[in-house]
């Protein structure tokens, strides 16, 4: 077990990291920029140290100071968190090669699984259903006769697209030879990687994704499946685990496939399979992330277990203690993502108390939310024991919750969880079209 970690983050991530290795016994850095000197992780961490300016490529990205602390510090291993370097395999090669642990999965594993367009023939070579599509696409011409093959509309999709972005909806040929290049030259700009691809679109749909957790003997268990349907502009917004949609039938086979995929390409680690649902009940895989969800919050509260201790047993090459049969799936975990609507000021914040109530932040009286990073401020999460009780208790939390000096989206999540449509539980992807 690691003695000592770095946390290559910020924000209600970096603290969520930060307070499982304090209860694991294990020592802290804490990395920052300078717009987060005074950022509650660094005051958290038992060691910490400034790594550059405010914007990303000068701090939180430069993956040549973070090494470069990590050995300052003499940390043993590296938590990367979400976002940032958290799917990089060339700075978790670098993690090796300095002979320190990246707590995620191989670099083979990140190379093979973080190529969009390829992940999709390895997981169908393993048994998954996965959505038509087409290869990495050379020229606009090759994408036209490709979607010609899938049929219209088609989703062009970037090979490093993450977060909902690099995603564009073409209906028609006009549509796609006027978005080919465009789309490519932004991919570049965004993700350094212009490659793209196409994409069955499947409407209408929902968005589930199913948590895994694998060590190094081959162990894999599903941890439940999460709704995350309700999106705008392709940002997650609410998240429940269980999906109402789901039945217990469909879930048994969609894990016993998912089981099996996991296990023929020899992962280890955390890691979130995501799929399409449509209208009929099929599964489509789309893609996997070799990470920690954002939303990995909603399945501790289903099954009690903490992911990140559990990220950083088995990288450290402890076996899971658990199998399938153990992990219980009963009750039901709804979380709402607390979003900035501009920069400010924290001028008064009062936080929800309770059973099984749980707001992950990084927010404090004073702190000062800045323009520079990601504009989640936290995340509310409630579990209880029905559906219909935890709908009671996180409509009750967003109530209660205040965070005044910086404009947000409680009032917009009170009235997305109040909603016919959510509290039905038959929403789907076109939730803020209706």
């Amino acid at each position: 077990m690691y003695s000592k970690i770095l946390i290559a983050n910020r924000g209600e991530i970096a603290v969520r990291i930060l307070r499982a290795c304090k209860e694991m016994g294990i020592s802290t850095v804490a990395v920052f920029s300078e717009a987060d000197a005074d950022a509650l992780h660094v005051a958290l961490a038992d060691e910490s140290l400034c790594i550059g300016k405010a914007e990303a490529v000068d701090s939180y990205l430069n993956e040549e100071r973070i090494i470069s602390a990590a050995l300052v510090s003499g940390t043993q291993a590296i938590h990367p968190g979400y976002g940032f370097l958290s799917e990089n395999a060339h700075f978790a090669q670098m993690c090796r090669k300095n002979n320190i642990a990246f707590i995620g999965p191989s670099v083979t594993n990140m190379e093979e699984l973080s190529d969009k367009a390829h992940v999709k023939n390895v997981m169908a070579d393993a048994g998954l259903p996965v959505i038509p599509g087409s290869d990495i696409l050379e020229s606009a011409e090759e994408a036209v006769r490709e979607a010609e093959r899938i049929g219209y509309p088609v989703m062009l999709k970037a090979r490093s697209g993450g977060g909902g972005r690099g995603i564009r909806l073409v209906n028609n040929k006009e549509e796609l030879a006027l978005s080919f290049l465009t789309a490519k030259a932004e991919s570049a700009s965004a993700f350094g990687d212009g490659a793209v691809y196409l994409e069955k679109y499947i409407h209408p749909a929902r968005h589930v994704e199913i948590q895994v957790l694998a060590d190094e003997a081959g162990h894999v268990v599903c941890l439940g499946e999460r709704d995350c349907s309700i999106q705008k502009k392709n940002q997650k917004l609410v998240e429940e685990s269980p999906s109402p949609a789901v039945s217990g039938r469909q879930r048994a086979d969609i894990f016993e496939k998912v089981v099996r995929a996991v296990q023929a390409v020899g992962y280890c680690g955390a890691g979130t399979l995501e799929f399409l649902l449509d209208a009929s009940g099929h599964f489509y895989f789309m893609e996997m992330n070799v990470r920690l969800q954002v939303e990995h919050t909603v399945t501790e509260s289903l099954t009690g277990l903490d992911l990140v201790k559990w990220q950083i047993r088995v990288s450290s090459g402890i076996e899971l203690n658990f199998r399938q049969e153990d992990i219980d799936l009963g009750g039901s975990s709804i979380e709402c993502r607390i979003n900035a609507k501009t920069p400010g000021r924290v001028e008064f914040l009062h936080v929800p108390g309770g059973p099984f109530v749980r707001f992950d932040t990084y927010l404090t009286v004073g702190t000062q939310v800045t323009p520079y990073y990601d504009p989640l401020l936290g995340k509310m999460v409630v579990y209880a024991g029905s559906r219909e009780e935890a709908l009671r208790k996180i409509q009750a939390a967003l109530c209660e919750l205040v965070i005044d000096g910086v404009p947000n989206n409680i009032e917009e999540q009170i009235e997305i969880v109040s909603s016919e449509a959510f509290v039905s539980g038959k929403y789907d992807l076109d939730f803020f079209c209706q």
